[in-house]
């Protein structure tokens, strides 16, 4: 998943790029100016404060009228979120992904893994989708340690409302939730990990380098399952990380829907198989928002209107076709 020779947060394997022609299967020689052109590309879109939205790509879901040109339409289209492109950095994980980026957006980071293609879907739980699951945790946790926080988005979470004001303000650590039970604090809280909010601190550094080496512990699970799993260990507690879950209400997803669009700021297309499938739902979810939008303000408040998702999309797609999971005896401590 990572390259034997990665050692530390500085490996040649970042990969920016800044010049529309480039060619970004060209390894850089020195890792110190690899990092400082990161450096430069988190700078240019993050907020005051240092913040920046992360959204990672491949070239399945960068494909024109695919899955980001319905990601980058919600912000254009939702409650004071258009502003927030100018801190999105999409982070292309392939060359076309990268070329399509460079097309759409302003603020694209180049990351590339030797010997690994990450262009193709990757279908749920899959070897593939493992090793990008896995190497998205590590980009963040690099990220953290530059010294920005971050507000992280699968590019299938549709952006309707700023989200800012819901985040909790003493977290280091918020995520959303397949499920959730209505307690922020509440451990039983089912993670998903497309939507997340960190702050760069010591205790989030230190977790997520936790949450990467529990991999091991952990084989042929992906880093939310891994999550699920780590939330409650006493390092969690040693670390004083506040951890807290999101609200479904304002941060909901095909699992569990938001049901009052006068509130919802993200919507996800979780439980969900395959891309078709989840282009076809993301669409309707995106018509019945402007449907919302149509409405006279008054008629807002009252309204009825719900969303008609998921529909192609649904738990048991997963069920039906994700491979077994593989069988791990952990030892009790």
């Amino acid at each position: 998943m990572i390259p034997g020779s990665f050692t530390s947060s500085r490996g040649s394997f970042f990969l920016p790029v800044n010049d529309v022609n480039a060619n970004i299967s060209a390894v850089a020689a020195s890792s110190d100016s690899e990092e400082y052109k990161l450096e430069n590309v988190l700078k240019n879109a993050a907020m005051d404060d240092k913040t920046v939205i992360l959204t990672t790509l491949n070239e399945a879901w960068a494909a024109p009228n695919s899955v980001v040109d319905l990601f980058l339409e919600s912000f254009r289209i939702g409650d004071h979120t258009r502003r927030l492109l100018n801190h999105l950095v999409i982070v292309a994980l392939d060359e076309k992904a990268f070329s399509r980026c460079l097309a759409v957006h302003t603020h694209c980071y180049a990351l590339v893994t030797e010997g690994v293609d990450f262009s193709k879907e990757a279908y749920f739980m899959f070897p593939d989708y493992l090793k990008m699951m896995w190497r998205r945790i590590d980009f963040l946790r690099v990220v953290l340690e530059m010294g920005y926080n971050f507000v992280f988005t699968d590019a299938d979470v549709m952006w309707f409302r700023d989200p800012f004001p819901h985040f909790h303000e003493d977290a280091d650590f918020q995520i959303a939730c397949d499920h959730f039970s209505g307690d922020p604090d509440d451990v039983e809280n089912r993670p998903n990990g497309g939507f997340s909010h960190v702050r760069s601190n010591n205790r989030s550094i230190e977790f997520y380098k936790y949450w990467y080496s529990s991999r091991e512990k952990y084989p042929g699970l992906h880093d939310q399952d891994v999550l699920n799993n780590i939330k409650s260990d006493s390092f969690i507690w040693d670390i004083d990380l506040n951890m807290k879950f999101l609200d479904t209400t304002y941060f909901g997803g095909f699992c569990e829907p938001s049901k009052n669009l006068s509130e919802v700021c993200t919507m996800h297309a979780n439980c969900c198989f395959g891309l078709e499938t989840k282009l076809h739902d993301l669409r309707i979810l995106l018509q019945d928002w402007k449907n919302f939008l149509s409405l006279p303000p008054a008629e807002k408040i009252s309204s009825k209107l719900s969303w008609r998702v998921p529909q192609n999309c649904s738990l048991d797609s997963l069920r039906r076709y994700a491979p077994p999971p593989v069988n791990i005896t952990v030892e009790q401590t």
